[in-house]
């Protein structure tokens, strides 16, 4: 005589839920990273296009600790009155705020270089955006390796 299948209880059901949605959102969630990068540059180039070139984004592709990661941006620029970097925009990919820095140049400033110090979630990629004086952007990309990462909510796991 074969046996009735046992109902599945609601504690199993939500576990199995709880196991699906968590495999759902790994699968989605890099995804999701790169269109908030992405969305973020747009915001800061109010939906114009960025061209590759100009910016130098100098990142340690291996790094140590995500508290503290040294970043250099330098744009290629005369920096005259009517042609030069106008701002500097540093996004991040996987960061609670995609908006790491903004660094503002006025029409006496020098050579357009900044260095600082960000924090990090997670290995991930970064971004670089100049905005000229014509109203052009540029960017460069770089993809980071973290191994201890910073701005995590939560306990370390």
């Amino acid at each position: 005589m074969p046996m009735a299948a046992q109902p599945i209880s609601r504690g199993r059901r939500r576990a199995l839920a709880t196991g699906a949605g968590l495999a759902a959102s790994l699968v989605v969630r890099p995804a999701a990273a790169a269109e908030d990068l992405a969305a973020a540059v747009a915001a800061f180039t109010a939906g114009a296009q960025t061209r590759a070139g100009k910016v130098t984004f100098d990142v340690p592709a291996l790094v140590e600790n995500g508290n503290a990661v040294p970043v250099t941006v330098t744009v290629d620029s005369p920096m005259t009155a009517n042609d030069r970097v106008a701002m500097v925009a540093i996004f991040n990919e996987k960061n609670p705020e995609r908006g790491v820095a903004q660094f503002a140049f006025g029409p006496r400033a020098g050579r357009a270089s900044v260095s600082t110090h960000i924090r990090l979630a997670a290995s991930q990629k970064l971004a670089a955006v100049a905005r000229m004086s014509d109203g052009t952007h540029w960017a460069a990309y770089v993809d980071v390796v973290v191994t201890l990462a910073a701005c995590v909510d939560g306990d370390p796991v």
